[in-house]
């Protein structure tokens, strides 16, 4: 609560189940002004996090300041054509890390996360980016359609990459401002996002193996836009 209260950020916020108390209704409060989401889970989980005397309630401070995206996009000396990186249930740090890291070596505008299904902004993440997650603006936002819309409407041109389309990302004019979209290993991108998405396309694939790394795959979209751009 002195957390939220000093103005830190806060990246995940854990609560255990069945919480109660005044100290706990004093809390969802403070949540709510400060439009901050808790997540409900079994006190384990709280075991497993802290090791320490939790209270019922677990936090994870941000080592960053999150951006804003409408003022990124409003700010003329931000450069264009736009890079943004969009990510669809990244839950892994290393993977996140390994994203932020290939991001700042190509001077990306912003990543862009959702607030739940993504992973936490922790020392794995800061360690594995080697940097860049200081170097490029993090974007955390409430629900990723909402978002895909506002880029639209500055005509940011939305490309998912995903194994469904027969398209290959050597095919694409890539030059303009855009969005990349990379989804969850396991699952890909959720349907709706795949539906709101201006283009599909994907990596040639050896048929003995099913997928890329999401790091690597999303690494080797952003030196195809900086390819096609030099």
């Amino acid at each position: 609560m002195e957390a939220i209260k000093s103005g830190k950020q806060i990246d995940k916020l854990f609560v255990q189940k069945g919480l109660q108390g005044d100290l706990f209704k004093e809390l969802t409060v403070l949540l709510k002004q400060n439009d901050i989401q808790m997540k409900s889970v079994p006190v384990e989980k709280l075991n497993k996090l802290t090791r320490e005397n939790h209270q019922g309630v677990a936090a994870f401070i941000s080592p960053v300041q999150f951006a804003n995206l409408e003022a990124i996009l409003e700010d003329e000396q931000v450069e264009k054509p736009y890079t943004f990186i969009v990510l669809d249930g990244i839950t892994d740090t290393r993977n996140f890390g390994a994203i932020l890291r290939t991001a700042a070596a190509v001077s990306t505008t912003a990543i862009i996360i959702p607030e739940n299904n993504s992973a936490p902004l922790n020392e794995d993440v800061v360690k594995t980016s080697a940097g860049g997650i200081f170097k490029v603006p993090i974007v955390k936002v409430k629900h990723l359609k909402d978002v895909l819309y506002l880029l639209k409407s500055y005509d940011v041109h939305l490309v998912s990459a995903t194994e469904k389309t027969d398209k290959l990302v050597y095919n694409s004019d890539l030059k303009d401002s855009l969005a990349i979209i990379m989804g969850n290993e396991a699952k890909g991108i959720h349907r709706s996002i795949l539906q709101l998405s201006d283009e599909r396309v994907k990596l040639p694939m050896s048929p003995h193996i099913d997928s890329l790394n999401v790091s690597v795959a999303c690494g080797v979209l952003l030196y195809e836009v900086v390819r096609q751009r030099l």
